[in-house]
Parts: structure tokens; sequence; C-alpha cells
């Protein structure tokens, strides 16, 4: 082989997608290949023009540009271009201009069309894109860093013993195990097993006066919430929080292997940045100021040692509930207790588990049938517009659409938001239907008075039925869902922002991310499940309301792109800036380019697969 062939061959053999090749296919191919020198500015190939050539990128940079002047994707050094008139169409239908003085090896394409007759893999790299996406998903995820939060609760208890009573014994000998044996929680042994922790000796036993005699059975919590011994203390942590648990049985094999307490979280993480969470649980007001804004830290170091973006977003949404229920204690503190029941509940990102370091505030308030405008309309006012203007302050901003419970139309009785739904579901139109689709992501966060979580529960339960039977409504998301198409150009080419602030960048959002979330959420409520997270609600649709291969490619794409914004969020969180998702390509690898190529590919092709089950051009 002579110097300039050899040349070729490791350039091509050191790049995507002919690395893959066997040696003796890659040692035949620098032969039938040309090379050519473009100057700055020269069209390679426009619109309109037969191409029949793979055009590789020794150096410089070319542009894929439209019609309409509209830059698609900007090609390096390693990539190449020309390939969509080779596996599709034959005429060109756009622009290909050097950008920079650039060397390009020519493949014709009689030898390309021999390569891919010959390797299918080769093949699908150009034709399809679901396997790359769920690959890079999982190359994000699979290189995750130990870290104390993913530790195993039974390597968390391992060696600890179980210490246990009977539920016949009385409570007086059942507190004094516990002062024995110096624990906060005593396991009650059982057909149906119980615990009797510290707190439930001060507020059942002797808050109550009960006599100490009762066997323990008469104050123990039973049934109780277990989590799996092979569940990680990140998971336990975020139960724990929810529910405002201060002890977490741990189910194994043979029944409960040990109990994890918050202090033996808070034990493993204090010389960890996330330890500043369990701070907002007795903050001051000054203290909650900018608490948004230290979680996005936290999450940043969570996810710089391995945590997938789903977990970071957990963990953020996490931090932010916690932030709003201690909002309203202080509410409570200021104003006095809430003169009806009422559920606080969030919307959007923060209801699905899904915030990000840019994650505004979507809220609502539930109130009770009982509820009377005049006579208590000025103290739900002020409760809304402690907490919404205190979340600002801790960093979690203001929505721009002013969703919030500190609007007046966002405070509603039971009646009426059932009423409201109703509404949405039976005549869906214009405005209210980007209402209706924030808020079937729905989930109380704090409330006051008997059964404000059961009222809550209600309130959606009763919309999900209604909306599950509305072919009308379903063609209103669908139509949303298909609105925003993924920034790729006719042959997959990636679109940027020509101009503006965003200038030379693409949102991976607005087409991307928020495509997945609305179709997912459409996908629930056609099958019925009930299900809030995204992630969650394409499992359960899987083989339903969508193709189980559907489902799976579209949450490859959805968690390849979650990472690659969180990623993003990240290094702006770092660099003190305001995250935003406005990528440029340019900074990217060669492989992540493709992949969210890929991974828009796989958006846009369910979202015509909508297109088709929907009139949607009709709505």
């Amino acid at each position: 082989m002579s110097v300039e062939l050899d040349e070729v061959y490791n350039f091509i053999a050191s790049h995507e997608p002919f690395s893959h090749l066997p040696e003796e296919t890659l040692a035949a191919l620098p032969a039938q290949m040309g090379i050519t020198y473009v100057r700055r500015g020269e069209v390679i190939v426009q619109p309109g023009q037969r191409n029949n050539t793979l055009h590789i990128i020794r150096s410089g940079a070319i542009d894929i540009v439209g019609q309409d002047n509209l830059l698609l994707d900007r090609r390096e050094a390693g990539l190449n271009f020309g390939y969509s008139t080779l596996v599709g169409e034959p005429e060109s239908r756009y622009y290909m201009v050097a950008v920079e003085d650039s060397v390009l090896y020519l493949l014709p394409r009689s030898a390309f069309e021999a390569l891919l007759a010959e390797y299918p893999d080769l093949d699908r790299f150009f034709q399809t894109a679901s396997k790359r996406v769920r690959l890079a998903a999982e190359e994000v995820q699979d290189t995750a860093a130990a870290d104390a939060l993913r530790t195993p609760l039974a390597q968390l208890v391992a060696g600890r013993e179980l210490v246990t009573c009977e539920p016949d014994a009385s409570i007086a000998q059942a507190a004094q195990t516990m002062d024995e044996h110096k624990i906060t929680c005593l396991v009650i042994s059982a057909t149906e097993p119980g615990i009797l922790t510290d707190r439930d000796l001060r507020s059942r036993v002797v808050a109550k006066r009960v006599d100490p005699d009762l066997p323990v059975s008469q104050v123990m919590t039973s049934p109780v919430r277990t989590i799996d011994q092979g569940a990680m203390v990140f998971e336990a942590m975020l139960l724990m929080s929810e529910y405002g648990f201060h002890h977490l049985p741990i189910a194994g094999p043979n029944g409960i292997a040990g109990v994890v307490t918050s202090s033996d979280i808070m034990r493993l993480l204090q010389a960890d940045p996330i330890y500043l969470s369990a701070e907002v649980d007795t903050a001051t007001l000054e203290e909650l100021d900018g608490a948004y804004k230290r979680a996005a830290q936290v999450g940043v170091r969570f996810f710089e040692r391995g945590a997938s973006a789903a977990e970071t977003q957990r963990l953020l949404t996490m931090i932010a509930d916690s932030v709003a229920r201690r909002l309203f204690v202080l509410a409570v503190d200021k104003l006095g207790p809430p003169p009806v029941p009422f559920a606080f509940v969030a919307v959007g990102s923060q209801a699905r588990g899904e915030m990000g370091p840019a994650s505004d505030q979507d809220n609502a308030l539930v109130l009770s049938n009982d509820y009377d405008a005049a006579a208590h309309g000025e103290y739900f006012a002020e409760l809304a517009e402690f907490v919404c203007q205190g979340l600002a302050c801790a960093g979690q901003a203001l929505c721009p659409g002013d969703m919030m419970a500190s609007n007046a139309a966002w405070r509603m009785t039971e009646s009426q938001w059932d009423s409201t739904f109703h509404g949405w579901v039976t005549a869906p139109d214009g405005e209210a239907l980007l209402h209706a689709q924030v808020f079937f992501d729905f989930r109380p966060i704090f409330g006051g008075g008997e059964g404000w979580e059961e009222m809550a529960a209600r309130v959606h339960d009763s919309a999900m039925v209604s909306a599950h039977g509305s072919r009308r409504l379903h063609t209103h998301l669908a139509a949303l869902a298909t609105f925003r198409e993924p920034p790729i150009g006719f042959f997959r080419g990636l679109v940027v922002e020509r101009s503006g602030e965003y200038a030379d960048t693409l949102d991976i959002k607005r087409g991307g991310t928020a495509a997945v979330v609305q179709m997912a959420r459409l996908y629930s409520i056609t099958a019925g499940t009930g299900e809030v997270d995204t992630i969650s609600r394409l499992k359960k649709s899987a083989g339903s309301t969508v193709s189980e291969k559907g489902a799976g490619d579209l949450l490859g794409a959805y968690e390849y792109l979650s990472n690659l914004a969180m990623r993003h969020q990240a290094a702006q969180v770092r660099a003190g800036e305001r995250p935003n998702y406005h990528i440029d390509p340019k900074s990217l690898p060669g492989r992540d380019r493709a992949a969210l190529r890929d991974a828009f590919g796989v958006i846009k092709s369910l979202q015509n697969a909508l297109s088709s089950k929907y009139p949607t051009r009709a709505v």
C-alpha cells in the first residue's frame, strides 16, 4: 500500500462507521476512493443536483443549508455527508457548502452500495437510529462512579443486629428493650409485622397517657411500608422524604431484614454536599433564600458522580418538595391553621418528579367543598402568595404563564376542579387545552385538614377516568404532541437557530424531551394507567397504546436527551450561568451528534405515527 493510500486507510479506520469494518474490507477501500480540495464558500452539492458520492471530511468543515438559508448541520473532520442521496432520493434538496478550506475523500455510489449490501450494520447506521440511541443512553448511565447514595441497603445494614419483640409484650418492655440496645426503632414480630419508634412512644403513649402495661401491638405502626434490600440508599432517602418517615423497614427474603433510619443516611452523607438538603426541614424563611439554587449545585455533584438524569431530577424534585413543605409550616406560623381542608398540588415537571436546574414553578390549590370565598378567600390568597414568593426566593422561578396557586384562577374547590377537568375533556380548545395537558400531571405536596391527600387524589383520578374515554381530547393532545417537531431536516441534519440570542444552537427540549413528555402523557391517558412520570408512562403503555418497540425506542431517546441536557446544564451551573436547553452541536463529539440526530429521528417517527392515528390536522 502506498503512503497516500495508507494515510487514507488509517483515517477511515479511526472514524465511524467504517472503524467497525473488517481489516481486509478497509484495506480495499482507499484504492476505490478519490480525494479533492474545496475552498471556503464553494458549494459541493446544491438542491436538485444528482449526487453519486459519499463525501468524507478529512479536514475542514461543511455546512448543510436549506433553500431558505436555514443551517441544518455543520459537519467537521471525520464526519461525512451526501449519504441522503445514496440511501434515499438521488437528487439533493439542500446546499452542502464548505465553510472552511476542506479536504474530502470521495467514495463512489457503486462502492458505497456494495458495502451496504455486504454489511447490514453499516446500512442501519445510515438508515435508522434506535439502537445507537439506546447504546448512547446506556453508556452515559453505565459509566457511573461508585457513590454513597447508590449503596445497596443490604450493604448499609449488613452485620447489624435486628432487635425485635413479640406483639404481646408490654409497651414498657418494648421501651426497655429499645433503651437497652440504644435504638430508636423496634421491629414487632408478627404475621403482619409492625414497628415501634421513639416518636410513637412520645405521641401515642406518653402524650395520650396510655397504660404502659398494655400490649405493644396497640400502639405500634402496622402494616408498614417497606423497601427491598436490593434498593439503593438514594431510593430509601426519596421514599422517606416523600412520606416524612424517619425509619424504613428493609424487606429481605425471610421478612424484615433491618431498618434504615434518617440518621443512618445523614451519617453516610454528612461529608457530602447533598447533606445540605436535610437543613431545609428546620430552615427559617431567610435561610430558604436560594435553597433551590443550592440544590442545583447538589444535583450537579450527584450527576457528575455517576447518577443518571432521572435520578438527579428526582433529587431536585425532592428538595423542591421539601422547600414547599417548609414554607407551608412557616405560613401557618404566620397566618394560623387553615380554616378548611386544602391540598397544595404541583403540576408539570415537579408533579412528574422531573425537575432540572432550569425548572420554574407550576402549582395550584384544591380546596374543600366547604370553602367559602367571603370567609376563607383572604387566608388562602395570602397562603398561596407566601408559598409562591418563597419558592421564587429559593430559586424556583415564578411561572411565566402565571400557572401558580397565587393566581386565583388556580385556587378551586374539589367540585370546581372536577367541573374544570370535565370542560377540558369534553370541549378542549385553545388556551384551556394548554392548561389541561399540564394539569394531568398532578401530585399533592402538602396540605391541611382531614383527608386532604384523598381529596387531591379524587380530583386527579376523576380527571383521568374522564380523559381515558375522550377521543376528542386524545386528538387535541396528539396535535399538541406533534406540533413541536424535532430540530432535524429532511436528511436528519441538525437544525440550529440562525440568529438571535441562541444563534447556532438547537433547543433540546422544545421538540425533544418536551415532545416525549407530551406523547407519554397521551399514551398513559389512553391506556388508563394513571402514571405521572414520563418513564413509567412509557413503560406502562408499552404494548397497549404504543408498540413495545416504539415505547422502547422513545424511552431510549428520552433518556439520552435528558442526560445530554443535564450534562449541558451542569456545566452552566458550574460556570455560574443561567441553565437552559440550548446546545451548540459543534461543542459535541461526533458520536453525540450522531446519537442526537438519531434521538430526534425516533421522536419524529413516533410523532408521524400519532398523526396517522389521530386526524390532528382537523383540530
